[in-house]
């Protein structure tokens, strides 16, 4: 196991860059859903570049990132199975579960706006992007805490932490208007 801590830095290196392309898509669907309100030529010129932006994103940095993380991940399991059987391991794998399926979803987000279908405003979008900071913000404290996680302070703070995000959007859309 002389190599384990390689693996895993390799796995947080690719966790790290996974989340700025999550971190990052989102605000550009915001900048493309605004964007498609301007003026004809402004709009054409907006969308065509933040396209490019949202294309190169997610299938250069996002994609690549999620699979090398999870691959790194996984090859981590393997090398210490018994983590399989830890409390925080298992709530770690719900919440990269829940990474995968807004991953996902993501995905199929990117590939509507680019096909001019635009379901989802630009304030939802803004909520949309704080998931991964909740997202996080758990699996960090969970790694590193593990066993001595307190679980309800940790689903307490949890969500304090979820009202703190939602208070700050609406404070951020009223300042904005």
């Amino acid at each position: 196991m002389e190599y384990y801590n390689i693996i895993k830095s390799l796995h947080i290196i690719f966790v790290i860059t996974w989340f700025a392309g999550l971190f990052y898509i989102p605000r550009l669907f915001i900048y493309f859903i605004e964007s498609s309100k301007k003026e004809k030529l402004e709009k054409e010129i907006l969308t065509n570049q933040i396209s490019v932006m949202m294309e190169r994103l997610w299938f250069i940095i996002a994609w690549p990132s999620a699979i090398m993380a999870l691959f790194f991940g996984i090859w981590l399991l393997i090398l210490v199975p018994n983590w399989l059987y830890e409390k925080w391991m298992i709530t770690k794998l719900i919440f990269v579960f829940s990474l995968v399926l807004y991953h996902i979803k993501t995905h199929y987000i990117l590939k509507e706006l680019q096909s001019g279908i635009i379901k989802y405003s630009s304030d939802f979008m803004r909520i949309w992007n704080e998931v991964t900071s909740v997202i996080l913000v758990s699996v960090v404290f969970l790694v590193v805490l593990k066993n001595t996680v307190n679980w309800t302070l940790f689903t307490f703070f949890t969500v304090i932490f979820i009202i703190l995000i939602l208070v700050l959007i609406k404070l951020y859309k009223i300042l904005r208007n």
